[in-house]
């Protein structure tokens, strides 16, 4: 009898660190793992998940202040348990989207305990999500009006991707082996062309790859293709819709804006006073007075759908989508609740992890788990996306103004201030697995005597000092530096 009073240890449990609405968390238990703690700081998102999940243990302090055997004590698990450790740490700091005060921001800090936990309690697997933009965010941010002839020479950690070397050198040292890549969630049946970098992280070298999809944008080889946005809320009925209503001079430029359409649609005399000052910068500008389409993916789903550059108008009616519709495009089942007021619910669901990625990264863990170890593994991080690495490596290492709004003179050009250095990113083959890295080299021109910085010396230097971490147990107090790229 006393068996059946002992509750039995889940097989496959999971950490979850900045849970937030519990996107992601709903998607990975979908796919068979289960959440055994939450750690969320913030209010309303802590409310929501007491609402939904009332005996889920949840631990509402910032992650600074907690310990990670405080975690694992309220999770009922030991170091080594854990099947997984989640989490996106604050990614606003790296959104395209935002002032891109990077590393600079003390919201960064968040990704230093995300590792500091995992380095630990030792879970098998780990799952980091975070902005496409984390790629390539700058360690320091240089305001673009101070790039260029005029100023000095940028820094190395002012450079685009310095940010990436950082995290990509605190999760080495880990001694885990981890694979990276950006995943569109529109891939994986979410009716959402959202784009999120993953990384998974193995302990014991398994082989991780990431998911294959399910679905395509024209649906080929066999597979689906996406949902759209008619998918997800057109039979939607909601009795009392909860949304924001636009101003009266938004709503003048979007009634003349037809479904599928933003502000080039407007009439030419109008655009300039529509955009304000907006109109003389450069770059797409897609989210200015955009009014989505039901035929279509919805764009990746903001927190703010009635500001003017982040507009996401309803096809047909003239305001924002409802925060039920924005629910619906996540996935979050019907009878999900948030907590507090109409903006703060807008936040949590827009900054969630749509549930069929979160369930399609579950699914990759589960099947990595069940193949062979290889100590050889530990300590690289990989991507076996040779079009993104091609990608990479064609991206300058930093982004200026273009003539027409630079202090070029006939003395002192761009070419004076790029100078000698080279202007395209270099750290794409350190990602390549060994066996693609020739590939990539032809893909992008890249000198053959060019080579991954991380020895077969090294690998076996950070295995070994892993293996000896754990013969010796948990160091609670030593946290992961964070203050210089690698």
């Amino acid at each position: 009898m006393e068996s059946n009073k002992k509750k039995m240890k889940p097989k496959l449990p999971v950490i979850s660190l900045f849970s937030g609405a519990m996107g992601l968390d709903l998607g990975l238990e979908a796919s068979g793992l289960e959440v055994v703690l939450a750690l969320e700081s913030g209010r309303f998102p802590a409310e929501t998940i007491r609402l939904n999940r009332p005996n889920l243990p949840l631990i509402d302090r910032p992650i600074e202040d907690v310990t990670t055997e405080e975690i694992l004590t309220k999770a009922g698990l030991k170091p080594g348990e854990a099947f997984a450790v989640v989490g996106g740490p604050s990614c606003q700091v790296f959104s395209t989207a935002g002032q891109r005060r990077s590393l600079g921001d003390p919201r960064s800090t968040m990704f230093k305990h995300f590792v500091r936990v995992i380095k630990e309690a030792q879970p098998k697997f780990f799952v980091m999500e975070n902005v496409r933009g984390l790629i390539s965010a700058a360690v320091r941010h240089r305001p673009l009006s101070d790039r260029g002839p005029g100023f000095p020479a940028l820094h190395e950690d002012e450079q685009l991707g310095s940010a990436f070397k950082v995290v990509v050198s605190s999760l080495r040292e880990l001694g885990y082996y981890c694979v990276f890549d950006v995943l569109n969630a529109a891939d994986y049946g979410v009716p959402q062309t959202r784009q999120r970098l993953v990384i998974l992280g193995s302990r014991d070298g398994k082989k991780l790859q990431m998911p294959e999809p399910s679905h395509h944008e024209a649906g080929k080889g066999g597979l689906k293709r996406w949902k759209t946005l008619g998918d997800a809320i057109g039979r939607l009925n909601e009795k009392e819709p909860e949304f924001y209503t636009f101003c009266p001079a938004k709503e003048q430029y979007l009634k003349l804006v037809p479904e599928g359409g933003n502000w080039r649609d407007l009439p030419v005399a109008m655009k300039r006073t529509a955009l304000g000052s907006a109109f003389d910068s450069w770059g797409g500008r897609s989210g200015f007075f955009r009014r989505l389409s039901m035929s279509e993916p919805s764009p990746a789903l903001t927190t703010r759908p009635d500001s003017k550059a982040t507009t996401l108008c309803h096809p047909t009616e003239l305001r924002p989508l409802t925060v039920g519709e924005y629910a619906r495009i996540q996935q979050f089942p019907a009878h999900w609740d948030f907590a507090g007021p109409t903006r703060k619910k807008y936040e949590q669901v827009g900054n969630a992890v749509p549930i069929g990625l979160g369930k399609a990264v579950g699914k990759a863990l589960i099947a990595a788990a069940s193949t062979r170890l290889n100590p050889n593994r530990l300590g690289r991080m990989e991507c076996y996306n040779l079009d993104l690495l091609a990608k990479l490596s064609r991206r300058p290492k930093t982004i200026v103004n273009p003539p027409r709004m630079r202090g070029d003179t006939e003395t002192n050009t761009i070419s004076d201030w790029y100078g000698d250095h080279p202007r395209f990113r270099e750290d794409a083959l350190d990602y390549a697995p060994p066996h693609l890295a020739d590939e990539l080299r032809e893909l992008v021109s890249i000198p053959r005597k060019r080579s991954a910085p991380k020895s077969a010396e090294r690998h076996a230097h950070i295995a070994n000092a892993q293996r000896t971490s754990r013969s010796r147990g948990p160091s609670p107090k030593k946290l992961i530096r964070l203050d210089a790229a690698e």
